[in-house]
């Protein structure tokens, strides 16, 4: 069995590095997406819940306000990932297309992918921005609870 050349089997393992990395950062793109997913849902379901009996009580206005804002910041995460899906597919498909050594196709892959990062980044803040919110919801609700159960115990 003939040894190979290092500088034959270097190019090869570069050449899986940059196939696989876009596959990757794909592959952890799709997993936000389907987290942003069910939090939507989730979002979605309480909203339901909550506008059947809104005209009942008041908090409930109030409560619907913030599932309205954290639904927008779903959009924006899912909106921005899906963004960053579609520029890690077209440095995908440059990849196939053009050829490494090319300076312009180069450069075409380095800001498809750059903005694939940059997306990834922004979406995960605005999922970060709608998990403030729904730990904020969650503190508001604990605390009046606590209100209410106070007032029920001192008016025993």
């Amino acid at each position: 069995m003939p040894i190979a050349d290092p500088s034959q089997v270097d190019s090869i393992a570069h050449i899986i590095q940059v196939a696989l990395t876009p596959v990757f950062l794909l592959s952890g793109i799709a997993t936000l997406l389907n987290v942003f997913s069910t939090r939507h849902a989730r979002v979605a379901d309480q909203v339901e819940k909550l506008s059947d009996r809104a005209s009942e009580r008041p908090g409930d206005q109030a409560r619907l306000r913030d599932l309205r804002r954290r639904s927008l910041a779903l959009d924006v995460a899912v909106v921005i990932a899906a963004l960053g899906g579609v520029a890690i597919c077209g440095a995908v498909l440059t990849l196939f297309v053009g050829t490494l050594r090319d300076a312009a196709v180069a450069s075409v892959l380095f800001c498809l992918f750059g903005a694939a990062i940059v997306c990834t980044l922004a979406s995960l803040a605005a999922f970060a921005v709608e998990m403030m919110l729904a730990s904020r919801t969650v503190r508001t609700e604990v605390a009046e609870q606590q209100q209410e159960d106070e007032k029920e115990e001192t008016g025993r």
